[in-house]
């Protein structure tokens, strides 16, 4: 059996009952009753009307014999390895004094900076040998669109 609900007042309407209402830009309405189709007309706001379903249901009126307080539930913290990294590593850091870890950080970072300064280092003391090198030959300079082939720029020639 097809029943609808009543557009103003929630509750529901069943077959043979009733009032099909529809507006000028073709939305239906259905009503129980010429009461809830008057105050629909009316303007009225179904929240404000204390009998209606949407009253009802933003006040909570009803609800407490239906619908028991849901438990919420706990959530429970797990610890997990990182990629890199074990679970006894990670409590092993965790439980590390703050000094000793600075400590631990500062000479990272130190060794860091070594590290990036002996990379420098090399790349301009190859840098310096691939320009001794240039400078023996007497090479002429190629640009990149040149040596992928492109024409030459052609000189601006005055008269």
């Amino acid at each position: 059996m097809r029943t609808y609900d009543d557009s103003f007042s929630g509750e529901k309407i069943y077959p043979g009952k009733g009032k099909l209402y529809i507006r000028g830009d073709s939305k239906i309405f259905r009503f129980q009753n010429g009461k809830t189709e008057s105050l629909f007309l009316q303007r009225k706001n179904p929240r404000r009307i204390a009998w209606t379903v949407l009253f009802r249901r933003q006040h909570k009126k009803g609800l407490s014999e239906e619908v028991a307080k849901k438990r919420t539930r706990r959530t429970v913290k797990h610890q997990r390895a990182i990629v890199g990294a074990s679970l006894d590593v990670i409590k092993e850091r965790r439980s590390q004094r703050p000094e000793a870890r600075s400590a631990a950080r500062a000479a990272a970072i130190k060794e860091g900076k070594e590290k990036r300064a002996d990379a420098e280092s090399k790349k301009k003391a190859e840098k310096a040998k691939s320009a001794a090198a240039g400078a023996r030959g007497n090479v002429n300079k190629v640009s990149k669109q040149g040596a992928k082939g492109a024409a030459p720029k052609v000189q601006a020639r005055t008269r």
